[in-house]
């Protein structure tokens, strides 16, 4: 790893990033098209990356976990601005291509990348140096997934700053009583403080998708305080939005072993029975979860 103290973000040379027509060419010289398996759209536009970076609240102490750097567009804004960045690339093509590209246009910079050919899904451990951030211009399809995986398995992760789908950023920033708070929206509050951070058009993309990107940021903190795992709660969690037009108690009914158990439960968490799913805050589910540990079952 090398030792060389990342640029000042305002001298970043304009050549380490990669433009519309060079990210055509690389991709034509390797024979990429891009894929709707992999969620491939890949960002053309250089201010875009450089508005990722910023937002991301990224310095020189950072080491950055970035998933799916396709062909290296942010991945040459992030270098110069951090200690180290970790790409995790499934596409095998994709993933060969990088350190050429960073050596072709930041040879200074390619100590400070690492890339591994791998589904981020499938990432249980990292190679040092271990990641303080995750930044990330994610698959529209496995967006949700990826994000809470990597903050269950790599707790040094301290910042996220992704981006999704509109729709998906709206989903894990909303709050309890939204027509848009779910699952997404708690499990993602059992890690972090989550935000929204923007709103990206679909034009800085090729090719460009069919909706509107959103940057998410979370900032992690502590979980809720339980007795109760990580795992215990988010089943209740998915049961509870897995019919959320339902109240608590019928929602609950075959988590709890019948509707009986569930409102008993409820009570004694302090929720009332007759609640939806969508009004509960993580600290709530934590504490059904924590009251069903002392509720005997049958």
């Amino acid at each position: 790893m090398t030792t060389q103290e990342p640029e000042d973000r305002a001298d970043q040379p304009e050549e380490h990033l990669l433009g519309p027509a060079q990210i055509r060419d690389l991709a034509a010289r390797l024979g990429i098209r891009p894929t709707k398996q992999w969620g491939q759209n890949f960002v053309i536009d250089k201010g875009t990356v450089r508005r990722i970076v910023r937002a991301a609240e990224v310095g020189p102490e950072d080491v950055v976990l970035e998933v799916g750097p396709g062909l290296g567009s942010l991945t040459l804004a992030l270098l110069p601005q951090v200690r180290h960045v970790t790409a995790v690339e499934i596409d095998p093509t994709l993933a060969g291509q990088l350190p050429t590209t960073v050596q072709t246009l930041a040879p200074e910079l390619s100590e400070r990348l690492t890339v591994l050919h791998t589904d981020a899904l499938r990432v249980t451990e990292l190679p040092d140096p271990r990641p303080t951030a995750l930044v990330a211009n994610l698959p529209y399809n496995v967006a949700v997934p990826v994000v809470l995986h990597l903050l269950a398995t790599v707790p040094t992760i301290e910042k996220v700053l992704v981006m999704v789908q509109l729709e998906v950023a709206e989903r894990l920033a909303a709050g309890p009583g939204s027509k848009v708070y779910g699952v997404p929206s708690v499990k993602a509050d059992w890690y972090a403080e989550v935000s929204g951070a923007g709103r990206i058009g679909r034009n800085v993309f090729w090719p460009a998708p069919n909706v509107d990107s959103g940057l998410v940021r979370m900032v992690r903190r502590e979980p809720p305080a339980t007795t109760a795992t990580r795992e215990e709660v988010f089943a209740v969690v998915d049961a509870a939005f897995a019919q959320r037009r339902k109240t608590l108690r019928a929602a609950l009914a075959g988590w709890a072993g019948g509707a009986a158990r569930a409102e008993e439960i409820l009570r004694a968490a302090g929720v009332d029975p007759q609640a939806r799913g969508e009004v509960l805050t993580v600290l709530d589910y934590a504490r059904i979860a924590d009251a069903a540990r002392s509720i005997p079952a049958g």
